[in-house]
């Protein structure tokens, strides 16, 4: 009568547990990327996309020094 049974919870359902907190972890820890990335400071991201390529010397330069001055009011 109780083999179906592990610790007061039917089998099946601790299988439905496992699988929801699986499911959540996944689908939680990519947000929690993303969400990292959006808190970097300013000066962090155009850093960055510098050393990716996406923005040229010049325009980093003249965001460097146009967030410089922006910093020092």
């Amino acid at each position: 009568m109780y083999y179906d049974y592990f610790f007061g919870m039917h089998a099946y359902w601790w299988f439905f547990w496992i699988v929801l907190w699986v499911l959540f972890f996944s689908i939680m820890m990519p947000m929690r990327r993303t969400t990292f990335r959006q808190m970097q400071s300013p000066m962090q991201l155009l850093q960055r996309r510098y050393a990716a390529g996406e923005i040229t010397s010049e325009e980093y330069e003249e965001r460097r020094a146009k967030f410089l001055r922006d910093a020092t009011l």
